[in-house]
């Protein structure tokens, strides 16, 4: 199981957000690329860089993102606010993935065909959820879309990578969604990243016990719950 820290960017700035609300918002670094740094050192598999104020449609944090990539060797997945195509591209001259919500649940033709120009392992498909019902624009927006049959959607057209986030528990540290995210891992041709909720060792068990690809690391790491160490013994 990869152990993937999270590297959410608000105005240049490290913070974490509680339930995905701007206003409740908890700023650890002013130096993203250094914190980058500190987690490839750590040994971390990858890093997942999340571009909030592109989520939120009030700013970009993408040439930043480009130049902490360019200071590591390790793979990177960008998230947050990916909404077209010049904007995909962009990101994939530079980062390994690219993680869609939105724009995968509002324009499947435009994700296919990005899929047939980069392929579908560079595009990872972001299923935020509450309850098991899907949500998109940076969480604010509820659909009548089923996580699981999204996924079974994607997985049909050859997507395999997938984040697993339910809304309701991410920055709460009050544990992962298990059941959904045993749901998703149920499906025997594709990768599931959990996202959401991680507090402690145990939490990782948890979720690797699901048979999950990856877990991602946030408010845990950062509040010294846990580190990559502990969870590449574990994972």
């Amino acid at each position: 199981m990869k152990v993937i820290p999270a590297i959410d960017l608000m105005e240049g700035q490290v913070v974490r957000l509680y339930q995905g609300k701007p206003e409740n918002k908890t700023v650890y670094s002013n130096d993203p690329e250094s914190m980058a740094k500190k987690w490839e050192k750590a040994g971390a598999d990858m890093l997942h860089l999340v571009d909030l104020d592109a989520t939120l449609q009030r700013g970009s944090n993408l040439k930043l993102i480009e130049k902490i990539v360019k200071q590591i060797s390790i793979p990177v997945q960008i998230a947050g606010g990916l909404r077209t195509e010049s904007m995909i591209s962009e990101a994939l001259d530079f980062a390994q993935r690219v993680v869609l919500g939105t724009i995968a649940f509002k324009d499947m033709e435009l994700v296919l065909k990005l899929a047939a120009k980069f392929g579908t392992n560079r595009i990872v498909i972001s299923a935020d959820h509450n309850d098991g019902m899907i949500v998109i624009n940076g969480w604010q927006q509820s659909t009548s879309i089923n996580m699981i049959d999204a996924m079974q959607n994607f997985t049909d057209k050859n997507f395999s990578e997938f984040l697993i986030t339910n809304v309701s528990q991410d920055g709460t540290m009050k544990g992962p969604d298990l059941k959904y995210l045993k749901k998703a891992c149920e499906f025997s041709n594709a990768h599931i990243i959990a996202s959401g909720g991680i507090s402690n060792l145990d939490d990782i068990t948890a979720v690797k016990k699901c048979n999950a690809y990856g877990v991602i690391l946030g408010k845990a790491l950062y509040e010294g719950k846990v580190s990559i160490g502990e969870a590449k013994k574990l994972a």
